[in-house]
């Protein structure tokens, strides 16, 4: 059984999988690989620095026969970041948190698919009425940053589906394995938006500390909080806050985040103990289904198994 949705034909690709745009970590070796495998593979750019661009387009570029895209932190970014990328020729962009009004004409002079990641049905509705190509819809469960007043991604697909018809959807949070993808195209998504799991896989620009958390991590270990941002100094708005793994910050200042946003000493106590190797140099962005990642496959061949496993899980569906 063949999983064509919306999604692939729009895309022209074989699976209805799309790499998460994980700002650093999805460079060029993991976007070319998710898309020979036949996913989307995503650029994670964030906040579009042109060096970084121009390291990873290439080998992206030359990886791949197969459409792959550049995905933006949508607050962080100028036209001029949008501009470099869309001279690369990439199939899709894709834009989250934030509004990516500025953007939209760029991308479609451009003639590539514009994709919107939404928290909640505000951002959905304007995702719409900008013409959105594709929309994702983030739950809740995603590791990395999300709405800090977001919703569970069982509910939030479906009703992101009804608002957004029938423009495709991808469902996004808390999705590792062939089960989740399955579930998302049984809520009537196109296709899966990926993170977590393909952090551990051999192509990411990840840290082996970074690779063995996530393998031994657990989902009751993740957390939901702006205390790491917080603490590390970092731009990103306070409407959003980062599911991550357990951290000796979150256990020092849980219950004190009001203090934690005047203290600047701590800040600088952050940066002695990562220079000390006392923490890492980042926090562990997990989602919640972290506890289905056992291994660190190519991420072609965990394309491969993710679609596999969906069409098992859907027969079997259809046979009870």
């Amino acid at each position: 059984m063949a999983l064509s949705t919306e999604f692939t034909e729009l895309l022209g690709v074989r699976h209805p999988i799309v790499l998460a745009p994980m700002g650093g970590s999805a460079g060029g070796a993991l976007a070319a690989a998710v898309s020979r495998g036949g996913g989307l593979g995503m650029l994670g750019a964030a906040d579009g620095q042109r060096e970084w661009l121009d390291r990873e387009v290439p080998i992206v570029a030359s990886g791949t026969d197969q459409p792959w895209g550049v995905g933006f932190l949508t607050w962080a970014i100028d036209a001029g970041a949008v501009e470099h990328a869309v001279s690369y020729g990439p199939r899709a962009v894709m834009f989250s948190f934030g509004d990516p009004g500025p953007f939209v004409d760029r991308v479609r002079r451009a003639g590539a698919a514009l994709i919107i990641q939404v928290t909640d049905l505000d951002e959905a509705r304007r995702a719409v009425d900008l013409g959105a190509d594709v929309i994702v819809a983030q739950g809740t469960e995603a590791g990395g940053h999300g709405a800090r007043r977001g919703r569970s991604t069982l509910p939030f697909v479906p009703v992101v589906v009804d608002l957004a018809a029938p423009v495709p959807v991808l469902a996004a949070g808390g999705i590792a394995d062939g089960r989740g993808l399955a579930a998302a195209l049984a809520l009537g998504a196109a296709g899966a938006l990926i993170g977590t799991r393909f952090q551990a896989t051999a192509e990411a620009l990840v840290d082996p500390e970074i690779t063995r958390a996530i393998v031994e991590g657990r989902g009751e270990d993740t957390e939901r909080s702006s205390m790491l941002d917080v603490v590390r100094g970092s731009r990103w708005p306070s409407t959003y806050t980062a599911r991550t793994l357990g951290h000796p910050y979150l256990d020092r200042w849980r219950g004190r985040e009001a203090e934690l946003a005047g203290d600047v000493r701590s800040r600088q106590d952050y940066q002695d103990d990562v220079a000390r190797g006392v923490i890492p140099r980042l926090p562990v962005w997990a989602g919640e289904a972290v506890d289905l990642i056992t291994d660190v496959p190519s991420a072609a061949d965990l394309v491969a198994a993710l679609a596999s496993q969906a069409e098992d899980a859907l027969s079997r569906a259809g046979r009870r």
